[in-house]
């Protein structure tokens, strides 16, 4: 990607009418560049959807897709992991309809199980899917997202290990589950910077150039997330990570997830570009 874009999680609030029409409206006269449509509950969109989603990208939008949150690859019930596998793969298909950029999703729970072995797992059925995408042309990123607590597979480490496997895997980075699912930290313009050493060492310059993140303010416990927050009322320190983002000269897109969206999504955009 040719620079770093900012994007809602949805449909922004402030839409005036419904659609996926007014919706791109409404982020050009915010002066956003995309957004991510939500199929959280299912993948489910109509036909008009599609057609007005595609004709926003070719005019220069860019959107990403968030899977539904029924998934986990490492559920003990082999027809849970095969229905898990169709619902990334029907986002994957659904996002190649309209020119989506990536797509995103939360892989497993570890269900008392050793990384290890659910890493394993995770990454045999990652193979199953990526298979079927290249027979069948579909060449969008599959990002599995890093999670917000430690019950849930998918820490930084092990989002970057299972890229390494992958041509078209690459992490999905949640920068406020990080900080969330570690009580704390990742909150620093230090730690910050850790993460994108790491992704530049282990994926090279192409992951940092065609990076997927979230972020908004979060809400935590001992246990790892409990609900987002606007960046103004959250301990969540986003101008370090913006000023990291600028240091790496970080391409992609930066996915609003706050619940006041585009007000995070053109906070954000705007103390980027005073950087």
């Amino acid at each position: 990607m040719d620079k770093l874009k900012f994007l809602t999680a949805g449909m922004p609030l402030s839409i005036e009418g419904k659609g996926y029409k007014n919706a791109f409206k409404k982020l050009n006269d915010l002066h956003l560049d995309g957004l991510e449509v939500e199929f959280v509950h299912g993948v489910r969109i109509n036909t008009d959807s599609v057609i007005d989603i595609k004709q926003a990208v070719s005019e220069g939008f860019t959107v990403t897709c968030h899977g539904p949150f029924y998934i986990n690859l490492n559920a003990r019930e082999p027809e849970k992991v095969e229905a898990s596998v169709n619902r990334i793969l029907d986002t994957a298909r659904t996002a190649k309809q309209f020119g989506g950029y990536s797509i995103t999703y939360h892989a497993a729970f570890y269900m008392g199980n050793d990384k290890k072995v659910v890493f394993d797992r995770v990454a045999k059925q990652t193979e199953i899917i990526t298979n079927i995408l290249n027979e069948e042309g579909n060449d969008i990123f599959i990002r599995p997202e890093t999670t917000g607590k430690g019950t849930q597979w998918g820490d930084i480490e092990e989002i970057v290990e299972l890229s390494t496997m992958f041509d078209r895997v690459l992490p999905c980075v949640d920068f406020s589950h990080l900080h969330a699912r570690s009580g704390g930290a990742y909150n620093t313009y230090d730690e910050f910077c850790k993460v994108f050493e790491l992704i530049g060492n282990k994926l090279g310059n192409f992951a940092l150039e065609n990076f997927h993140a979230h972020v908004a303010g979060i809400e935590y416990s001992a246990k790892g997330e409990k609900k987002h927050l606007n960046l103004e009322e959250s301990d969540m320190n986003y101008k370090d990570l913006l000023k990291a983002f600028k240091t790496f000269d970080v391409k992609g897109v930066i996915i609003s997830e706050s619940p006041n969206i585009e007000g995070d999504a053109k906070l954000m955009k705007e103390y980027y570009l005073s950087l």
